[in-house]
């Protein structure tokens, strides 16, 4: 039985009649927002159960995008929001309603955060169902599909928690390029997704976003470690990520006590918001320091890049 059956006035998505506008296309500010009420329960859909990862942390995935357009416009989304082909958002099957995640185009390399509002895709092994304005960003609008790579940003498990571990990749900043109205597909059935709805049981709850602030190195207790890794990215070398809190007074406080307990280098980056406490680079006592630090203080703590680690 189609769970889609006399929902829609459309029987094929369609593609928008005008091209998403420069602010349509901005990304929205990750922020923890607490779990809706709906659409986070198991559901079962096409014979398939599926069980939304409500207490997640950390998550990366690769695989297609998809992207849905005008015709689930304006229909409720699984979580009882309403779907805007203009809004950066998408539809995932497990991840927690609401959450951000950062989604690369593994062919051009471009980046945008998408907000995950709704469940789907359902179809041809799709990781992710993009909304419109997403998909021109990200290049993956004149084809319909594209390979990607999804990096939880913020999720509602990180809402009680002071600290939570989200590596966060820094990849080059390439700007998107509009799309031609000659670069527009013919409007195929392939191209688009069908998407079950996954019904809401109320509104959804949100809590008031973080502020951004300016990311700013601790004072390390040795200069020179200190010079190197103020230009340093913790994508660059082998790195344990401790604490991520909005308070930076108490990072660095902390990073100045670690550096002191144990030797060894550290350093803030900004991430959306929070600070984030690294130590590193570390060399072969890699293992060992992040099994110090595990058992003490920072039970959570976690190698940014375990490649790099060995």
């Amino acid at each position: 039985m189609d769970p889609n059956a006399g929902r829609y006035s459309q029987d094929k998505d369609s593609i928008p009649l005008r091209l998403p506008t420069e602010d349509e296309l901005r990304d929205p500010e990750p922020t923890v927002e607490a779990l809706s009420r709906g659409g986070n329960k198991p559901y079962n859909i096409y014979g398939v159960n599926y069980s939304p990862r409500t207490d997640i942390l950390q998550y990366e995935e690769q695989g297609t995008a998809s992207w849905y357009g005008s015709k689930f416009h304006g229909h409720l989304t699984s979580n009882g929001e309403v779907y805007n082909v203009f809004s950066m958002t998408a539809a995932h099957k497990t991840l927690p309603l609401p959450s951000y995640v950062r989604v690369t185009n593994l062919d051009n390399y471009r980046t945008a955060i998408v907000r995950v509002n709704d469940r789907g895709p359902f179809h041809d092994n799709r990781i992710i169902d993009l909304s419109y304005s997403a998909a021109y960003k990200l290049g993956i609008f004149p084809g319909g599909t594209g390979r990607v790579k999804l990096e939880l940003i913020s999720s509602p498990a990180m809402a009680s928690q002071e600290s939570f571990a989200t590596p966060i990749a820094k990849l080059p900043d390439i700007p998107y390029q509009p799309v031609t109205p000659s670069e527009r597909p013919s409007r195929s059935s392939n191209e688009f997704v069908e998407r079950p709805y996954v019904p809401a049981t109320s509104a959804p709850a949100t809590v008031p976003a973080r502020s951004s602030t300016t990311a700013a190195s601790n004072a390390p207790a040795r200069p020179a470690a200190s010079s190197q890794l103020a230009s340093t990215s913790s994508a660059d070398g082998c790195f344990i990520q401790l604490i991520a809190s909005s308070d930076k007074a108490k990072v660095q406080r902390l990073g100045n006590e670690l550096q002191q307990q144990l030797s060894v280098p550290t350093a803030i980056e900004n991430a959306n918001g929070l600070f984030r406490l690294l130590a590193g680079p570390l060399q072969g006592n890699a293992q060992h320091v992040l099994d110090t630090v595990r058992s003490g203080e920072y039970p959570q703590a976690y190698f940014t890049n375990k490649s790099l680690c060995g």
